[in-house]
Parts: structure tokens; sequence; C-alpha cells
């Protein structure tokens, strides 16, 4: 049996590949809503805060700031599902550079997870 090795530029070129699209969803995620104002308290239990985050200083510069921000947009609805929530009070969306980086290299999202009812 052969063994296949990849070359230290192979190996940097898949990660970077990798880097370059948004986080995506898990199964269910897509339907916990993110809102700007704080749901209605009688409505909705409150089940924790919830971070999402994409990019790194590595993969940032080769991530598009419209990926990073759904990435992490993705990431807080992935967090907020596995609690149980169906709310997501996003509180803060914060966006920073590395030294020496092109741009943003890492977007990163807190919130409130909350279960509503309808």
């Amino acid at each position: 049996m052969k063994l296949v090795t990849l070359t230290p530029a192979v190996s940097i070129f898949a990660l970077i590949l990798c880097g370059c699209s948004a986080s995506k969803t898990i199964p269910g995620a897509d339907r916990v809503e993110l809102v700007n104002e704080a749901p209605d308290r009688s409505k909705c239990e409150f089940l924790g805060e919830v971070v999402g985050s994409q990019g790194n200083w590595f993969t940032g510069d080769v991530t598009s700031n419209e990926n990073l921000v759904v990435g992490a947009r993705n990431e807080l609805r992935n967090e907020a599902y596995r609690l149980g929530a169906n709310v997501v009070h996003v509180q803060d969306l914060k966006n920073s550079s590395a030294y020496g980086s092109m741009g943003t290299t890492n977007t990163t999202g807190i919130g409130k997870a909350y279960r509503c009812k309808n």
C-alpha cells in the first residue's frame, strides 16, 4: 500500500481554502432568529450567553469580510441551538485586525440566547 504525503505548500494551500468560506449552520440552527432588540421576557426564557467567531491570524486575510461576519453569525446560531434557543439577542459584533494584516482577520459576535413561545 502506498501512502500519500502532502508537501507543506499543499497543506498550507488546503488550510487557506478552508479558511475562505463562512462557517455553516448545523441542521436546525438556521431557524434561530438573530435580533437587535431584547425579546419580551414574559414570553421568553433566558438560556445563557453565546459567542460566535470566525477567522484568525492565519486565515483572516484570505477570508472576505462578508464571510467573517456570516461565519460568526452562524456560529452564534449553532451555539444557541445547542442550548435549545430559538432567538439570540445580538449584543456585540466586533472586527479585529492582527499586526501586519491586510484587513480584518477576525469577527466575533456575542449574544443572549432565549427560548421563546410563539
